[in-house]
């Protein structure tokens, strides 16, 4: 049975579609099957992949129009796309009986065909990310390595924990990605350090540099490890995959 993760924050250009893109190649590096759901009506993680617009995507499939429809990205790797039309979405359903549960009841037939499913959550704490924290097993909050990164992780946790009261008893955060990190710079390190202090264990001990091939893998529509395999981003992004790998094992075994 996959596990299903949502990477979350409501800030934008904190690296969460990079590291949900490279997250996912590294987990295929390491030997897995997964789907990549692009859950942002702003399709930055479809359009990084050059994944061309197809009639299905993650928006047909929440208004009932269709299951979920994965396009392969390349081997092991696939993707359900999304749109701008998925920006309606939250209006359209407003309606809805169980509107909360609309993913969740996608997902479910599919399941088990990956062993990870990673779900690039909006920037945004409404009805999409409701449903993408209602579907999921565990949440990764990337956050970027500045001052002002760290501003809303409390409104973050407090989402978290009402949709763990209310939608999904099983939900937990299972980790912090320090992304954009130059070990150089003293601000870097204080907040490293404040996130620690915050999260404790859950943050990840492999804390993704600032680095300029991660910037420029999306405009050539490839995944870290296809554009650069050898530069500290692909190397970072490996090692991150290999501690998911050794907690979610270590979490859901049996």
């Amino acid at each position: 049975m996959g596990i299903v993760i949502s990477l979350l924050n409501h800030k934008g250009g904190v690296g969460k579609t990079t590291s949900s893109i490279n997250i996912a190649a590294g987990l295929v590096e390491l030997g897995k099957k997964v789907l990549l759901i692009d859950l942002d009506p702003q399709a930055n993680l479809t359009l990084s992949l050059g994944i061309p617009r197809h009639p299905q995507s993650i928006y047909e499939s929440i208004r009932g129009e269709a299951p979920l429809v994965p396009y392969p990205a390349k081997e092991n790797l696939d993707i359900v796309i999304s749109t701008l039309d998925l920006s309606g979405a939250e209006m359209e359903l407003i309606n809805e009986a169980g509107r909360e549960y609309l993913l969740k009841e996608l997902i479910e037939p599919i399941r088990s065909v990956y062993d990870f499913i990673i779900i690039d959550c909006p920037p945004s704490l409404a009805l999409l990310t409701l449903n993408a924290l209602a579907a999921s097993d565990t949440v990764y909050i990337p956050l970027q390595t500045e001052f002002l990164a760290m501003q809303g992780l409390a409104k973050i946790k407090q989402v978290i924990d009402k949709v763990r009261l209310r939608l999904n008893k099983g939900l937990y955060i299972g980790g912090v990605i320090a992304t954009m990190y130059d070990a150089r710079k003293v601000l870097n390190r204080d907040v490293v350090e404040t996130i620690k202090k915050y999260f404790g264990e859950i943050v990840f001990k492999t804390m993704i540099r600032d680095n300029v091939a991660l910037a420029e893998a999306p405009s050539q529509r490839k995944d870290i490890f296809a554009y650069s395999p050898n530069s500290p981003g692909a190397e970072d992004y490996l090692n991150l995959s290999r501690e998911i790998i050794e907690r979610t094992s270590a979490k859901h075994k049996g």
